[in-house]
């Protein structure tokens, strides 16, 4: 990556922008711009926000005055000390970089510190003007402080924060408190916050479900632990519920017995329960008996949801895995009563409208029904993903690349090019600020106007990230274009020779390795995850020791998986090691490398599936997701490759149990 190139240019164009033009678009960098100090400075700045240093923070801010980069110097400095720092300084800072991210970022922690505070005069003042408005907690904080100051919010609010409430993962202030007022004030159900302790408990979130019951019956709150930490001895010693309150706690406890062992809880529901409870409950309790049953991959899940009464006692995510147990039984009038019974916006998703579509389908008695089927495909088949393929396949439409947009004029380029947000971005990008960049870009494309940039500037701030092989930006900002698509530029083939040798040299397919690794990595060289894979196609430690040992790689160790060659060298070995002990199928192979090889085999097990329906029933929600967008991936690079149409269809190909007897090509395929 020309990384040199991209410092140069992006100092360049900043400087070019001119003081007071940039003003003028409150998006400039100052006077700051005249002055270029060593970028080390900023790095050290970063290293200090990172480890808490407000010493050392202090001491290099005035070193940083004049660099380009300056705005993030002086967020992170005041961010370190944000819980003493007065209004004043806080104005100051947000006054001084009108107009860039860091204010709003800094905005929305001043924000957040002064919900927390219940400072309602400080976050009134501040919250008109926060133009990100991507913080969900912050929307709770609002109508929170909306009531405080006894307004009525209106019911696309109270809508947003029960949404809010019902699908955090952590534990949130601002949307835990704005929940208990709307209760207070009747206006969030009680069986709402019931609602939120099924899905916590059900999640294993234990103080998400003990807070949500507390709003409720703070008296037995406590009974959420006991339940945790022993659902079938909690259930034991108890043989009658009486009230609301018992039952509810006793739905919790067989949610979470479910959760370890459905079977055991069908039999409790089925022999002592089901009797006790009303038809809603049972009916959400057959829900989850039949998705935890179902991401086991057990036989017994269709017949489970077959007990559910009335579809619209369940959620959509329990509706979804409906459609899955539904599809691994081949049971296609279940698929489309569970589609049916989905809420608006959910059934309008790519998955849904194919999925309704096959089932309506298989199901055809006339001609009609044939039609709305057809209407089902035609409604997705323009699009790009892995349900628009399928669906064009359904319609018996080749898979060929989309027309290619007007080209970008010299204007459109150089607008991109002079734009000083994206120039910032590609510059802390450059100087190994990624995470920082990432954001910075992201703001300038989607945030900083009201819906973002237009179609034609997106088309050319992806040009811009191209040029300069930022290429997640490039990949990411195409794909916000929703009128036309470039397809070279969605899917750019960087070191294409690199790739295609090494590929052919162990016998992959060079259009899966392009799949895979614009999956895995977006082709960032220097890409790190939490889980500590490396480089560009994403390879563990253990699992590059092990794939170098077996094809005799002496001196391998894990830094050198930071290298291209040796990155390239050890992931497309094990891709191929993966391949061939699935016996050349793309979707195990594919499962495989983001999930493990023995998670694989499991999965295999079972009824023989068409591979669509197979990819769609994994139980990962990150693998289902993955194996899906590296086989849609794989079609489209096979297209620029080849030149010839594809078929997304034939790579699924059929999944079912290996052989009997068949001895495994790689028996310690990690």
């Amino acid at each position: 990556m020309r990384w040199a190139s991209i410092l140069a240019s992006a100092m360049v164009a900043l400087a070019a922008c001119g003081t007071a033009a940039l003003h003028a678009q409150g998006t400039g960098v100052g006077p700051e711009a005249a002055g270029s100090p060593d970028d080390g400075v900023i790095l050290d700045m970063r290293q200090a926000f990172r480890r808490g240093d407000k010493a050392r923070l202090a001491a290099l801010l005035p070193r940083a005055q004049g660099h380009p980069l300056q705005a993030w110097a002086a967020y992170w400095e005041l961010k370190a000390r944000l819980e003493d720092a007065s209004e004043g300084e806080v104005q100051a800072f947000l006054d001084r970089y009108r107009g860039r991210y860091q204010e709003d970022r800094l905005r929305a922690d001043w924000l957040l510190l002064a919900g927390k505070r219940r400072d309602w005069a400080a976050f009134a003042r501040e919250w008109p003007r926060f133009r990100m408005a991507d913080e969900p907690e912050l929307h709770c904080y609002a109508v929170a402080m909306q009531l405080q100051q006894g307004q009525v919010p209106g019911p696309a609010a109270v809508e947003a924060v029960r949404r809010a409430w019902l699908t955090e993962r952590r534990e949130g202030d601002g949307c835990l408190l704005a929940a208990d007022r709307l209760h207070q004030k009747g206006m969030l159900a009680t069986d709402d916050l019931w609602l939120k302790a099924r899905v916590s408990i059900e999640a294993g979130r234990t103080a998400l479900a003990r807070a949500a019951v507390a709003l409720d019956a703070p008296d037995a709150a406590t009974s959420i632990a006991q339940i945790h930490n022993g659902a079938a001895r909690y259930l034991a010693g108890r043989s009658a519920v009486a009230t609301r309150r018992e039952r509810e706690l006793a739905v919790l406890a067989l949610i979470r017995l479910a959760a370890q062992e459905p079977a055991q809880a069908a039999v409790a529901l089925e022999d002592k329960w089901s009797a006790q409870l009303d038809a809603g409950q049972r009916d959400w309790l057959w829900g989850v008996v039949g998705k935890q049953a179902a991401l086991k991959l057990q036989d017994a899940a269709w017949g489970y949801f077959a007990k559910v009464t009335r579809l619209d006692n369940l959620d959509d995510d329990l509706l979804a895995w409906q459609v899955r147990a539904a599809l691994r039984a081949g049971q296609w009038a279940g698929v489309r009563a569970a589609i049916d019974a989905m809420g608006e916006a959910a059934r309008q998703g790519a998955a849904w409208i194919y999925w309704r579509a096959r089932a309506e389908r298989a199901l055809a008695r006339s001609q009609a029904d044939r039609l709305r089927a057809q209407q089902g495909f035609d409604a997705i088949a323009e699009g790009g993903d892995f349900y628009a393929k399928l669906a064009r396949e359904e319609l018996g439409l080749s898979l060929t690349p989309p027309p290619a947009p007007a080209a970008l004029t010299d204007e459109e380029r150089a607008q991109a090019r002079a734009d000083p947000g994206l120039n910032r971005a590609l510059l802390a990008i450059g100087m190994g600020l990624r995470s920082e960049g990432v954001r910075e870009w992201n703001y300038w494309v989607r945030l900083h106007d009201p819906g973002g940039m237009g179609e034609r500037q997106l088309y050319a701030a992806a040009d811009l990230a191209c040029e300069y092989e930022v290429w997640d930006r490039c990949i990411n900002t195409s794909e916000l274009t929703r009128g036309f698509a470039d397809f070279a530029q969605r899917f750019p083939m960087p070191h294409r020779d690199e790739v295609l040798r090494q590929a052919r040299a162990v016998g992959l397919d060079p259009a899966y390795v392009y799949g895979l690794i614009r999956q895995e990595s977006r082709f960032v060289i220097g890409a790190r995850s939490h889980a500590g894979a490396s480089g560009m196609m994403q390879i563990m430690p253990a699992t590059g020791r092990w794939t170098a040992r077996r094809i005799g790689l002496a001196g391998f160790t894990p830094a050198m998986l930071g290298e291209l060659d040796t990155n390239l060298l050890i992931g497309t070995h094990y891709l191929k090691l993966a391949l061939d002990e699935f016996r050349g199928s793309l979707p195990l192979a594919a499962a495989a490398y983001n999930a493990g090889p023995g998670r694989s085999r499991a999965w295999r097990n079972g009824p023989v599936l068409e591979g669509a329906i197979w990819a769609e029933t994994i139980p990962f929600g990150e693998t289902r997701d993955y194996v899906k967008k590296v086989l849609a991936n794989t079609t489209d690079y096979a297209l620029l490759i080849t030149g010839q149409p594809q078929s997304l269809k034939a790579r699924l190909g059929s999944i079912g149990p290996a052989p009997a007897g068949e001895t495994p090509p790689v028996r310690d395929l990690p």
